[in-house]
């Protein structure tokens, strides 16, 4: 009996080991994990940190993880966020140290650099994840069965980083060819990120410091703040020491983006505004919010699963949809965790809450599980946009500006669509051309835009009245009317414009039924009897222009009255004194901004005004405000040098090679006293050097032919090579399209991350454990036979005598 005891254990003992063997691989690593995240000490990070915290134990990610906090000693003494998470210490680099440069980014590279250096925990570590803040964890990130390896990090692309391909990698890294467009998501050995922390540092104080390559167009960055400098030295940092990586675009999403179909992310970053039907949301928002420390307060409630069922009929669409309400309950649920453990009193019940509680939520936000196609690697692909992908929750935009066939709008429309394809606009652009039949026949311009033609309206084809400006409407309700035209949302501009940024309706919050505009205040016939005269609801008379955005099916009902009050204001000549119009010159000429507005009123289509889309060049901006356009349709100044866009009416700025406007004064010549003024000249300065830089790109492209006069453009054009034609380029590099993807997965030891030589004991053990089991049941089958031959042939003895 003894014997079978110690046998029966031995089996039960490998029975279980095999058992183990099948479910450890989904338990526990084999190598040791450390995730890191990098942040300050305020309220902003805190919420970030009670989410991201949240995500990492639901998500069941293994190993431990640290926040690197980042504080100076004045902050640490009223900081109440100490408990959120594990958390090492790191001296603040807010400001730098020797530079006195702010630069709250800096902290990222130098507290990775200094957990390195002074941590206990990064001694024993084998594999680091670093994350940001905003993010939440959806499924298990590890390293190797990501198919990271020792010298090849695998990291999430960010393909906006075209410093790579440019001048920038070739002043700042000595092998530019290395240098990868990523970010957000970073797996690598721990030998890899000591090599790496330390240029990681230096090469971001590198570019940080060159504001010479701040630019838009050499940085990608569209505040040309220098604010990605971080992301650059991270890049030009790992190309430095040789480290190339494996891009994965499929295991990090935005909220907002569309995933690819079969893919399964892992990781949501919520770093950019995103909405579902009518709800939105933008963590900048929330900058200054103490939603951490006040009791059940928690984020704007998204739509319920239900009601996205119903904003969506596609499948992959809705994916997206869930994506994004998953990304704010998870931020929410946490939240409620939280407040619960640091004894705030039990909310009150509300259809909500018993959502965030049910057992339907812990299905639908249970850890993900990467797929196949998760998995699957690339060298050099974007994600797509949903504002660039026809599979998007996020409506489509299409641009249209206003112009005619002459030089005048020619150079303005170049000026336009350079800075359209450097801005990030999603959508499409299209130049509504205006011309007459004998104009059209010797128009040279055409390959200037994608354009849509236009019969010219500028003499009126009833009254004979010369009046240009009609063109707008009129051009605008022609291409409504005849144009296959798929956009949900319109945005119009005038040609006499630069963007700097992207212009989009779920940023500005436009809406069926609400369009954005930016205020011409100077429009005081909204307050008068014109208004009265030509709109029967004068109360609805917006004073807009400019910048609008509009949702197409207001904009076909609304376009043909914007025509009709148009040649209606204008021809009530008997009103045209500046005290009613405003109009300093009388002439009229403003009338197709009335017959703007009081068309909108006609229909009650009442416009949200934002100051913050566009400014007059010479104006001074407001601090802080990042404008996405810049209209200079005014004359401005700085110092004794000025631009005014009417002395180049009759001038071939387009054709005639080489051809470049007056080159505004340096900005290191400005008064540095005025910061007011300082700013002012700045912004003035930029949108000249745009138009010019826009014009040697045309120039060039129409392989103009080098000689004398462009002798002082010959480092500009080199610098120009380097960084490519903007225009033949547009589609692969602005636009983000996705490019061919590697369908090669790399596999890591045998495919569960267990060493082999104890997989062969394992398995060993197994055999050898389902052989005794056999030999046991046979042996107690045998006995139980043998003992019951005996009884019988005892019970035959009995019954025969």
């Amino acid at each position: 009996m003894e014997k079978f005891s110690i046998w029966f254990s031995l089996v039960i003992l490998g029975l279980t080991i095999c058992s183990m063997e099948r479910v450890e691989p989904a338990q526990k690593a084999p190598w040791r994990i450390q995730t890191l995240f990098s942040v300050e000490c305020n309220n902003y990070f805190d919420w970030q940190t009670v989410g991201l915290m949240h995500s990492f134990r639901k998500a069941k990610q293994p190993g431990h993880i640290t926040r690197l906090l980042s504080c100076t000693e004045e902050q640490k003494k009223t900081y109440r966020g100490m408990h959120l998470a594990p958390t090492f210490e790191v001296p603040s680099m807010n400001y730098h140290p020797t530079t006195g440069d702010w630069y709250p980014a800096l902290n990222r590279p130098a507290g990775v650099l200094h957990w390195l250096k002074y941590s206990k925990d990064a001694e024993n570590i084998d594999w680091v994840i670093i994350l940001d803040a905003d993010m939440i964890i959806r499924g298990r990130i590890v390293p190797w069965k990501l198919a990271a390896e020792k010298g090849r990090p695998v990291a999430a692309s960010y393909g906006y980083l075209r410093g790579c391909y440019n001048i920038l990698a070739q002043l700042h890294t000595k092998h530019p060819e290395l240098c990868d467009r990523v970010g957000g998501l970073l797996a690598m050995h721990i030998d890899d990120l000591r090599s790496l922390a330390p240029i990681w540092l230096s090469k971001t104080e590198e570019v940080r410091q060159d504001r010479a390559h701040w630019r838009v167009n050499i940085t990608g960055d569209i505040y040309e703040k220098g604010w990605i400098s971080e992301m650059y030295g991270y890049s030009f940092g790992a190309a430095e020491v040789g480290l190339h990586h494996k891009i994965n675009d499929n295991l990090m999403i935005y909220p907002g983006y569309a995933p690819r179909e079969g893919v399964e992310p892992i990781l949501l970053h919520y770093g950019l505004p995103f909405r579902v039907g009518n709800w939105s949301f933008s963590k900048a928002d929330h900058d200054k919010d103490e939603i951490v420390y006040s009791c059940d307060q928690l984020f704007p409630q998204p739509p319920y699963p239900r009601e996205v069922m119903q904003l969506e009929i596609d499948p992959n669409l809705r994916r997206g949809l869930f994506l994004s309400i998953e990304c704010i309950n998870i931020l929410n649920e946490a939240l409620l965790i939280h407040h619960a453990a640091n004894g705030c009193p039990k909310p009150a019940w509300s259809k909500y809450l018993n959502f965030l509680k049910s057992r339907a939520f812990a299905e639908l936000t249970k850890p993900k599980i990467v797929t196949p196609a998760t998995l699957q690697l690339m060298e050099d692909t974007v994600q797509k946009h949903i504002d660039h992908d026809d599979t998007r929750p996020y409506p489509k935009i299409h641009t249209v500006f206003s112009t005619e066939c002459t030089p005048y709008f020619d150079w303005q429309t170049v000026g336009l669509m350079h800075s359209f394809r450097l801005s990030g606009q999603p959508g499409n652009i299209s130049r509504l051309l205006s011309c007459s039949d004998a104009d059209l026949k010797l128009y040279k311009g055409h390959n200037l835009a994608p354009t849509h033609y236009v019969p010219s309206m500028s003499q009126h084809p009833l009254t004979g009245d010369w009046y240009p400006a009609i063109n707008k409407p009129a051009a605008v309700l022609h291409w409504l009317n005849h144009a296959n035209i798929e956009a949900e949302f319109i945005v119009i501009l005038d040609a006499d414009m630069i963007m700097r940024g992207p212009i989009t309706p779920w940023e500005f919050k436009a809406a069926r039924g609400k369009p954005v505009s930016t205020p011409y205040d100077y429009l005081i016939a909204c307050d008068n009897e014109l208004a009265k005269l030509h709109t029967s609801h004068p109360e609805a008379c917006d004073k807009v222009g400019g910048v609008i955005i509009m949702h197409i099916d207001d904009l076909r009902k609304f376009a043909l009255l914007w025509l009709h009050k148009t040649e209606e204001v204008r021809a009530d000549r008997a009103h045209y004194a500046r005290n009613i119009t405003g109009d300093i010159y009388e002439s009229g000429w403003i009338s197709e901004m009335y017959g703007y507005s009081f068309g909108a009123a006609e229909l009650k289509l009442r416009h949200t005004t934002n100051r913050e889309i566009m400014i007059y060049p010479g104006y001074v901006p407001e601090p802080g405000i990042k404008y996405r356009v810049f209209h200079y349709g005014l004359e401005f100044k700085v110092g004794n040098w000025s631009f005014d866009k009417a002395d180049w009416r009759e001038v071939d700025m387009v054709t005639r090679c080489w051809a470049k406007f007056p080159e505004p004064p340096d900005p290191s010549t400005l008064d540095h006293n005025d910061e007011e003024n300082l700013q002012r000249d700045f912004l003035s300065i930029e949108c000249v050097k745009t138009l010019n830089e826009a014009l040697r790109l045309h120039h060039e492209k129409m392989n103009c032919h080098k000689d004398g006069s462009i002798s002082e453009l010959k480092e500009e054009r080199e610098i120009s090579r380097k960084l490519g034609n903007f225009s033949e380029n547009f589609d692969s590099k602005e636009n983000l399209k996705s490019r061919n993807y590697s369908e090669e997965i790399v596999s890591v030891k045998d495919g569960t991350g267990i060493p082999s030589s104890f997989r062969v004991w394992v398995l060993f053990l197994c055999g050898f454990s389902v052989f005794g089991f056999l030999i046991i049941v046979f042996l107690v089958h045998s006995g139980h036979k043998r003992k019951g031959m005996k009884m019988k042939h005892h019970r035959t003895r009995r019954r025969n005598l």
